[in-house]
């Protein structure tokens, strides 16, 4: 059995969040149980431009919502049309 184990993305961005706050990462590691090195790559990936993994689904949720009023939309127009065809 190898040592990773997946840390949720509340705690994730806690973590990055409490870094940028100014809390040293060497006291977030001991707290959280993380590696001082994965906290390091985390904010690395902040700053290069890296997409958040929280991002991503609200991004996604959004695209979702999105489609589902594009298919009212749709069907509503449809109706429409329908209804001055006749």
């Amino acid at each position: 059995m190898s040592g990773f184990k997946r840390i949720p993305i509340e705690i994730k961005n806690e973590v990055l969040k409490r870094a940028k706050e100014g809390i040293a990462v060497a006291d977030l590691a001991t707290q959280y149980a993380i590696s001082g090195k994965t906290i390091y790559t985390w904010l690395s990936a902040a700053v290069n431009g890296g997409v958040s993994q929280l991002e991503i689904a609200k991004l996604k949720k959004e695209n979702a919502e999105l489609c589902r009023i594009i298919g009212m939309i749709t069907m509503e127009n449809s109706k429409l049309k329908k209804k001055t065809a006749h």
